[in-house]
């Protein structure tokens, strides 16, 4: 019968890191690699290079309560545990994914009882964005007190995930995928080392490899060195791995994309941004980064038919029709050739001429109808459908459109009285709107209709 996990003799997680704790020789080439002091950690300098606050807090011996945020394989857990190690506390790690509240509940009273014999405790909380807000609630008094010192890891928005209590008791460090120069250090220093690396081999990486691979890696130091070791095991020692190598380490890796996290939003973001900007390449490669790496494409096209009428509006309200045969056609055609009208779609709304004018037209509307609601509809704008209601006024005074010359009653009007006399839609002077410009000042520039002609007469005679 399976353990549960809150049972007495079941603590493994709660075990904290033996000073010397490292990978064998037989752990995969990135656990090996991992640095052993500050110094050796590559990158991140805004974050803890020299002068800044957590490798100067660690430095004397006080370190805060900290979340770090960044994508995967930039070195948070690693940038735990060296900073653990600086300050000398007890290193203990669980993962959010499969602790609970018993096992947290445990693990203050472990650190409470090392605390009273006089050693301060590191807890590292990995995607600590998994843990419900009874669970965030369950550290949050101990971190306060000082019971243990929190390092939170997280690949999502703390803003969003981390309730605001614990998040107010710790300081968010944002890290950054790794460049090309800091992932090319991590794969070269890999390749040279004999005692932890690969250098007994004796391999050399050629320039296209290396650059196929610091590319490949997408900011991902573990996935460069995971992808190095699989590259190296398919050459001969002292041989050479070039780009065939490298590819095939690579082969089918997606970049890192997560729908439900900040690369979803920011994607979108910027994706939305260069349409509105009319910029087809850029909209083109985030469309591209969307499609993938396995976004829904009725999600992207959602995106595109709201901006069809928010930011294309009027200029071309053919705009819009095609984002919506956009969808049609997704829906017809399915993946993987829905990205073909899609990108279609893409290039015609980068060019289309752009307009705001009715989305903020409404936007004003909406202000002046909400602190106005109380007011009545006009007795001649409604339909009077019962006699009882023609008795009443209802439709009385109104003059239909139709009867009129030009199919336009002009001074007839259609708010209450005491809105006066506002002008919500502003038309723009681009595309179809500057037609829509052109008919909307005619009509505002019309005569006013003037009285009604008399009766024609019988004309006078006169006898002679």
């Amino acid at each position: 019968m399976p353990r549960r996990d809150d049972s007495p003799e079941f603590q493994p997680s709660l075990l904290a890191e033996p000073e010397d704790a490292g990978a064998g020789s037989d752990a995969p080439l990135a656990a090996r690699m991992r640095p052993r002091t500050l110094d050796e950690f590559v990158g991140q300098d805004a974050a803890v290079g020299p002068g800044s606050m957590l490798r100067n807090a660690a430095g004397r011996g006080v370190l805060p309560s900290v979340i770090l945020w960044g994508p995967p394989g930039c070195g948070k857990t690693t940038l735990a545990r060296l900073l653990a190690r600086k300050v000398e506390a007890a290193f203990v790690a669980i993962s959010a994914v499969s602790s609970g509240v018993a096992e947290l509940r445990k693990l203050v009273a472990e650190a409470a009882a090392r605390r009273r014999a006089g050693r301060r405790t590191v807890v590292f909380i990995d995607e600590i964005h998994r843990f419900n807000k009874a669970q965030q609630d369950v550290i949050l008094p101990y971190v306060e007190d000082g019971t243990f010192t929190l390092i939170g890891a997280t690949t999502e928005n703390p803003s969003f995930e981390v309730v605001a209590p614990l998040l107010s008791r710790t300081r968010v460090v944002k890290l950054l995928g790794l460049g090309p120069e800091d992932l090319g250090r991590i794969v070269d220093t890999a390749l040279t080392d004999r005692e932890r690396g690969l250098g007994t081999l004796e391999l050399t990486l050629d320039e296209g490899a290396r650059k196929l691979l610091l590319e490949g890696a997408n900011g991902d130091g573990r996935a460069a060195l995971t992808a190095l070791e699989i590259a190296g095991g398919m050459v001969r020692q002292g041989g050479t791995i070039t780009r065939q190598e490298v590819g095939q380490a690579l082969q089918d890796r997606r970049p890192y994309y997560d729908r439900q996290a900040d690369f979803h939003y920011d994607t979108v973001s910027a994706f939305i941004k260069s349409l509105r900007g009319s910029d087809p390449d850029a909209a083109l490669y985030w469309l591209a980064r969307m499609v993938e790496s396995g976004e829904d494409p009725l999600f992207i096209i959602r995106r595109m038919v709201i901006l069809a009428a928010e930011d294309v509006g009027l200029a071309d309200p053919q705009a819009l029709m095609v984002a919506t045969a956009c969808q049609q056609a997704v829906h017809f055609i399915g993946m993987p050739e829905g990205w073909i009208p899609m990108a279609e779609c893409c290039v015609y709304l980068a060019l289309a001429p752009k307009s705001n004018s009715s989305y903020a037209a409404y936007t004003q509307a909406k202000e002046d109808a909400l602190r106005t609601s109380h007011l009545p509809v006009p007795l001649h704008l409604r339909n009077a459908v019962t006699g009882l209601m023609r008795q009443f006024g209802y439709g009385q005074g109104y003059r239909y459109a139709h009867d009129e010359p030009g199919h336009f009653a002009r001074g007839e009007r259609y708010l209450p009285e005491e809105l006066g006399a506002p002008q919500y839609y502003r038309p723009g002077t681009i595309g179809f709107e500057a037609v829509a410009a052109a008919r909307l000042r005619a009509l505002r520039e019309a005569p006013e209709p003037g009285p009604p002609p008399a009766p024609p007469t019988e004309p006078e005679t006169y006898e002679d």
